[in-house]
Formats: structure tokens, sequence, C-alpha cells
């Protein structure tokens, strides 16, 4: 028992399942707003199994197709897909299970959700191969996220409307843009390997133009979805407090290189729930 108690810790170290509350708020804002309030205890087990399924895929995946850079790099030496935890067989198979769940679950929403579960697949697994080649893997893995959106309002409405893609460009920029800060730790690594990665090529300095540019862009796209969606006095606050709280990240990362992870982390973590509270907020008032 204590082997399998152990395994299972490896694999949660592996695709850190913790991180999936960047994606998971945007899910439920946008099957909140779809529904007009509640969409019901099915959509919220089936939306769970769907985001947690495809996180699984796309982490799985790059796990396992990093294993050489991973391996060279001091930062992620230590991860289980590299130090012996975990082996490459087990790593595709986690993978290949997880991929099956998510199209499973599609399946069980509509078939929209289903048509669109293969596409989706392809392109959370674009980002695991993207940065070999192309220093854009920032906005691929901004896409793979902000996908979460338009997934929700497919789960409850079986379409895409405008505003759901308008919110889903808000995370496009906000997650390139935190990922722009966080690949900041490995900028020296990646010029020695030859990595694609933007502050590689074009140096700190414009990473951190680039990044605030795109959490600016971010900001915008939200104010445009509270106002295409038509939503209150609450939803305007889950603006501005996401623009305090991204400024506040980079005030964090510009002070401070060493704190990257408490911006990545902590700061947008908690952005993600505090605009899902005050989306249910205002569908509740």
């Amino acid at each position: 028992m204590q082997r399998y108690i152990s395994k299972l810790k490896d694999f949660n170290e592996l695709v850190m399942f913790e991180h999936s509350i960047f994606s998971l708020p945007f899910i439920f804002i946008a099957m909140i707003v779809a529904a007009d309030g509640w969409f019901g205890f099915w959509l919220l087990v089936l939306g769970v199994f769907a985001a947690v399924s495809a996180r699984n895929f796309a982490m799985g995946l790059n796990r396992f197709a990093d294993r050489d850079i991973d391996a060279l790099n001091p930062r992620t030496a230590s991860r289980p897909n590299v130090d012996g935890r975990l082996d490459p067989l087990s790593i595709i198979i986690f993978t290949v299970v997880n991929a099956f769940v998510f199209i499973g679950v599609a399946y069980m929403i509509n078939s929209l959700a289903f048509a669109l579960s293969f596409p989706i697949l392809f392109i959370l697994g674009s980002y695991s191969y993207f940065k070999r080649f192309s220093s854009l893997a920032h906005v691929v893995l901004g896409i793979s996220l902000g996908l979460a959106p338009i997934a929700g309002v497919v789960a409850v409405s079986a379409e895409i409307t405008p505003w759901s893609v308008i919110l889903s460009l808000g995370v496009i920029f906000w997650v390139a843009g935190f990922d722009l800060l966080y690949s900041l730790q490995d900028i020296d690594f990646d010029k020695e390997k030859g990595l694609h990665s933007i502050p590689s090529k074009y140096g700190a300095e414009a990473t951190l133009f680039l990044s605030s540019i795109f959490h600016m862009l971010t900001v915008i796209f939200w104010a445009l979805f509270v106002w295409v969606a038509g939503l209150g006095v609450f939803a305007c606050t889950a603006v501005l407090l996401s623009a305090v709280m991204l400024g506040y990240e980079h005030f964090l990362v510009r002070k401070d290189f060493t704190k990257i992870d408490r911006a990545f982390f902590t700061v947008n973590g908690y952005l993600g729930i505090v605009f899902f509270i005050l989306i249910v907020l205002d569908k509740a008032v």
C-alpha cells in the first residue's frame, strides 16, 4: 500500500496537480456566465474531470518530452521524470490514459465537446515540442490554458459565444505573460543549451517589458468580457483587482528575480480564485 501511495505522490509531483488552480477558475467562470448562475452538479463533476485529465495529459507529455532537458538543468534535475522515480513507459501510460479520460468525459458532455476534444489535445501536446524550435512557446502555453473558458461555455450551451472568446484571449495573454516571467529563471541555461525562449533571445529587460504588455492586454480583454457579457459591479471589481495583482506580480519580479516563484504561484493562484468568487457574487445578486 505504501508503495502505491509513494507512486501517487511521484505522479502528483510530475504534473504539479496543485497548479490546476490556474485553469479551473476560468472554466467555471465561463460555465457560470453561460448558465446565468448554477450549472448543475453533474457538469461540475465533468468539468473537473475534463480540466484535470487535460492538464495531466499536457504535463505528462511535457515531462516525457523534456527528460533530456530537465536532466541537465539544476532547477529540474530532481523531478521524478529524470531522477529514476518514474520510468518513461509509466509516464507514457499515464499520459495516454488521461487523454482517453478527457475524450471520454467530452463525449459525455455533448457532441461539440467531443468533436473539439481531439484538436484541443493536439494543441495541448504541441507546447511540449514548440520550445525546441520557436520562442513563441510562451504564447502556445497561453493558448493551451486559454481554451478553458471556451470549453466551459461549450459544456453548458454547446456553442462558442463572443464573450467566451474575449475571456479566453485575456487568459491567453495572462498565462503567456506570467510564463515569460517564470522563464527568466532559466535564461542562462536556455542560452547555453540553445533552447528557444524570449528571455534567452531578447534578454531580461525585453522580457519584462513584453510581459507587462501582455498583462495590460489581459486586463483590457477581461474588461471587454465583462462589458460584452453584460456583467455587473462585482465583475468590474474582479477586473480592477486583477490589474492590481498583476501589477504587484511585476513589482515582485522586478525587485528581485528570486521572487519569481512567489509571483508565479501565489499571486496568479489567488488571482483566479478572487476572479471566480467575484463572478459568483455578480450572478448571485
